[in-house]
């Protein structure tokens, strides 16, 4: 047989078919209306006959089929023809009874998950009534101070059928042992419970600013809690490593890749370092990554991510489960990207960054509201946001087809490209000893600044078109009036519900809990000294977040940042 008359590539097709493929459409069998199209489309389809072998090895190598290493085209068999990704909108504001209205109201639009966003205090461990949390409470998030919240929140909430992301980081572990132990007195064991906790604090020390301890102990904390969920909580997501708000900061694509992925090799190190295999837990360490405008761009940034964190569980890691290499993400549409001026046109920015996303083969989807710029979002926008993703679901024919780009010479050349730049810069902090000490060392901060500084510049010169802000604009706009406002009595009825706590709860059996749990993040850390267990058993006798987060604060002190110009 001539070189050229060799089929490889259809040889892998028909065992794909056969293996992975069979496998996929007997637990999840696809859409009816998806039969009329082909699923999967490769060079076999260019021509009569197969590609030189040169170009099938490449294909095979660097593409490959849906479900299989390196999943650069996705990291189910049948991607969107079986099931659609997860549609989420980020909500939360007030008490947790308000917001659970709120969360009730989504489901009953169609949201299939709970994206949970907490005010500031509940963020940096601090209780309603902290004098450091006047002004805060309920107001860019729910206010929850303790179990008596968490159970108000999920009110009638079906928790073994409803996924719970929750976008928390320094006491994360203290609201996810929250979230079991409202399982629990409602009869559904930790195994059961879906979800996932953000987890990721060295994001917050490079870009967002919610930390609360230095990176040491935060880092152990974090690999505590996902060491846990590994043995306890089964199908928990305990960590949910965040590109997003290093893009938000102003990084480039390949920086919100490469500084992710180097924050998720020191948790992984870290847990690993407690004794757990990594086929234990790498397939529940997920992601959250935005999209931003460059539509191309954020395309091929899904499929090179996939990729490259296939090959580093492979290669550095000895990962031996297709799920320990399948990196799934989240995905929130560009907040950064949106503007005060002319609103209405954040629909389309969404709708935009939204298609980019699905394109890409993310598995959850959550679009940042129109009027975010202004406010929280009104019911009325986070209904728009969500029909937007029920359109690209339902209407315009995208689903049908897996990884419909690929193939493409511009998609794949920038997905090549930004596989290659974030790979660079990985190798970099390597060398600078890991993110940790690129972080302490303000290094991976001025490389943001520098990033977000570049881009401003080109706003402000000009060079970079913003539509109804330096260019497009009409004389005499209005910002909309329909503008959310939380309910300023929210810091009353907290007090008054944490005075009324106090009051009620066993104060004994909470010191007891506390003093345990001091016992512990005294230790060195380890397999030995987990702190998962003791901050479950003092959120169990309803000690409150900011009594649990401050035995920490004492124990360990308070995180404080280089300067970064």
């Amino acid at each position: 047989m001539q070189e050229a008359d060799q089929n490889l590539l259809a040889e892998e097709w028909q065992r794909w078919e056969a293996g992975d493929l069979a496998d996929s459409i007997r637990r999840a069998p696809e859409r009816p209306e998806t039969q009329a199209f082909q699923r999967l489309h490769t060079p076999l389809d260019a021509g009569p006959q197969p590609p030189p072998l040169a170009d099938q090895t490449w294909y095979l190598e660097r593409l490959g089929f849906p479900g299989q290493f390196p999943f650069t085209r996705g990291v189910q068999p049948t991607m969107y023809r079986s099931r659609f990704w997860t549609m989420r909108q980020y909500a939360g504001y007030g008490t947790a009874a308000e917001a659970n209205e709120r969360f009730k109201y989504l489901l009953s639009q169609g949201q299939t998950g709970l994206s949970v966003a907490f005010d500031l205090a509940t963020q940096i461990g601090y209780d309603s009534d902290d004098p450091l949390a006047s002004g805060e409470v309920g107001q860019a998030g729910v206010a929850v101070d303790s179990l008596a919240d968490m159970e108000a929140l999920l009110d009638g909430i079906p928790l073994e059928k409803v996924s719970i992301s929750m976008t928390i980081n320094a006491p994360a572990s203290v609201l996810l042992a929250m979230v079991i132990a409202t399982g629990e007195k409602r009869g559904v064991p930790a195994n059961k419970l879906t979800g996932t906790i953000q987890n990721d604090i060295l994001k917050e020390y490079v870009a967002r600013g919610t930390y609360i301890f230095p990176p040491g102990p935060s880092v152990r904390l974090a690999a505590d809690t996902i060491a846990f969920c590994a043995r306890q909580v089964p199908r928990w997501n305990a960590i949910s490593v965040s590109g997003y708000h290093i893009r938000d900061a102003g990084s480039t694509a390949a920086q919100e890749m490469a500084f992710a992925i180097a924050n998720a090799i020191s948790y992984a190190n870290a847990v690993l370092a407690r004794g757990v295999p990594i086929d234990d837990f790498a397939a529940r360490i997920s992601w959250i990554f935005n999209t931003q405008n460059n539509f191309f761009e954020e395309v091929a940034k899904y499929r090179a991510l996939r990729r490259l964190w296939a090959t580093i569980l492979r290669d550095r890691y000895g990962a031996q489960k297709p799920t320990s290499m399948a990196l799934r993400t989240h995905v929130q549409t560009g907040g950064a990207t949106l503007t005060a001026q002319q609103p209405l046109n954040n629909i389309a920015r969404a709708g935009f960054q939204a298609l980019a996303s699905v394109l890409g083969g993310i598995q959850s989807l959550a679009l940042s509201c129109y009027d975010e710029a202004l406010a929280l979002p009104t019911e009325e926008a986070q209904a728009t946001a969500l029909r937007t993703q029920q359109i690209i679901a339902h209407e315009i024919g995208v689903t049908e087809v897996i990884d419909p780009l690929a193939g493409s010479y511009y998609v794949e050349s920038l997905t090549d490209r930004l596989e290659a730049e974030a790979r660079a810069l990985i190798e970099k902090i390597e060398e600078m000893g890991g993110s940790i000490q690129a972080i302490e060392s303000g290094w991976m901060q001025q490389e943001i600044a520098d990033s977000a500084w570049k881009y401003q510049q080109a706003v402000e010169s000009g060079r970079q078109l913003i539509v109804g802000v330096n260019a497009f604009q009409a004389p005499g706009e209005e910002r909309p009036v329909g503008i959310f406002r939380p309910d300023p009595e929210t810091y009353r009825v907290q007090h008054s519900r944490l005075e009324q706590l106090r009051s009620q709860r066993d104060n004994a059996a909470v010191g007891a809990a506390l003093a345990q749990l001091r016992t512990v993040a005294q230790a060195p850390g380890g397999p030995e000294s987990n702190l998962l267990p003791p901050i479950l058993d003092a959120v169990r006798a309803y000690a409150t977040l900011g009594e649990i987060c401050g035995v920490l604060r004492q124990e360990w002190g308070e995180y404080t940042p280089p300067t970064v110009i």
